[in-house]
């Protein structure tokens, strides 16, 4: 998840479940204020693990350090410690008034926990047992950015802010309307850069959308008289359920590519059902067989009415390269093997650019966003005539 929704989850978690404040409240720093601002400064706290690559030359920390141990579950407890004591401590040198130490702790800890999990949810992987097990837990629940959660979680608090104050509900409702006017055609053409067009329809219906939400409450008197606080918990309701929604249509889309496997049939080493944006409905089914993954796009509002034509849908087939020495040479090298534990669907490619041979450990559910550029996570390996490793690193070009 992106570290932006992280704390706008936070914030929304905040006054939702422990009634903290508007952290940019015109009245000075208080206790509900110190809530909102902790949980949202504990929901991005993991995403801290990024700046080591600042001052790092290893390319290979996105895959190796990033959603370790800012992310595990076994450390969270310190986590929540230190950055409570260090709030306490702040909060005491301004004279503010704060929730004690052992409440912040508590905050913290609901902080980083929201972070760990909308992290485990996506496909990514979240090391969430290090540094007692390295493994990387994915639930591939959701894309790892999500729109329509991101919306579900903001959009509430904006209400509350905006129907706070009855005298200016009409200029900051307005203001907010045509703030999210364009977002529906900026989304589509992300969608549409990254391989999932939004049809016209879909666009036009999230304007309508966006317009009910935010104009209806104003129009028909009654956005004045739901109290802030009911604002929040009603997003973090909703927040909840379209998790649960996005579960069950996992679960759907989990038995799809399982039955396909079963029809066609294969040999699977591994499968999964990964999100696609930018709907529930959109999926990746990928089987990793001992000579390559197969991918079945899926949209989940298109059935198949039988077996024969699950079959007939289509689907594509990544075969890996026919072994050979520059192969085996690549698998060995601490660098790719790294790679190779990480990727879910590696599928390994081999190709000569005159006299230098390329080795290419591609993971297939990254989508590919660009078509004049490799898919994310193609990690590629040149060797030169005598055998030797000429370079190696993350494919650009």
């Amino acid at each position: 998840m992106d570290t932006i929704t992280h704390g706008i989850a936070g914030a929304l978690i905040g006054k939702a479940v422990f009634r903290g404040e508007d952290m940019l409240a015109s009245h000075p720093m208080n206790r509900g204020r110190i809530v909102t601002w902790s949980l949202m400064l504990g929901a991005i706290f993991p995403d801290a693990d990024v700046l080591r690559d600042i001052f790092s030359h290893d390319r290979l920390l996105v895959i190796t350090w990033h959603r370790s141990i800012t992310h595990s579950l076994v450390l969270l407890p310190v986590w929540a410690l230190l950055l409570a004591g260090i709030t306490r401590g702040f909060a005491n040198s301004r004279k503010w008034e704060a929730p004690s130490f052992l409440v912040l702790t508590g905050i913290y800890a609901v902080g980083v926990l929201s972070h760990i999990l909308l992290d485990l949810v996506t496909s990514f992987g979240t090391m969430i047992w290090s540094p007692l097990e390295w493994s990387r837990p994915a639930w591939d629940l959701i894309f790892i950015v999500d729109f329509t959660l991101t919306a579900i979680l903001l959009v509430p608090q904006l209400l509350a802010w905006a129907y706070a104050h009855p005298e200016k509900v009409q200029r900051r409702v307005m203001g907010m309307w045509l703030l999210f006017l364009p977002a529906p055609f900026l989304i589509a053409r992300i969608g549409e850069n990254a391989g999932a067009p939004i049809s016209g329809r879909v666009v036009l219906s999230a304007m309508l959308i966006l317009g009910g939400i935010f104009l209806l409450p104003a129009l028909l008197g009654w956005g004045v008289r739901i109290r802030h606080g009911t604002w929040n918990r009603a997003g973090f309701a909703a927040a909840l359920m379209y998790i649960a929604c996005t579960a069950y249509a996992h679960h759907v889309a989990l038995l799809r590519i399982q039955r396909f496997a079963d029809l066609f049939p294969l040999q699977v080493e591994s499968i999964g059902a990964l999100p696609l944006p930018p709907s529930l409905w959109r999926w990746d089914g990928l089987v990793r067989t001992d000579r390559g993954v197969y991918e079945l796009r899926m949209d989940l509002a298109d059935k198949p009415r039988s077996d024969g034509e699950l079959l007939t849908l289509e689907h594509h087939y990544f075969p890996d390269a026919l072994p050979n020495s520059y192969i085996e040479v690549a698998k060995r090298l601490p660098e790719v093997q790294r790679v190779l534990w990480f990727s879910r669907f590696p599928v390994t490619r081999f190709h000569k650019e005159g006299d230098v041979a390329v080795v290419e450990i591609a993971d297939i559910r990254f989508v590919q966003i660009r078509r004049d550029r490799p898919a994310a996570f193609t990690y590629r390996v040149r060797f030169g005539a005598d055998g030797n490793v000429l370079s190696q690193g993350w494919a650009t070009r």
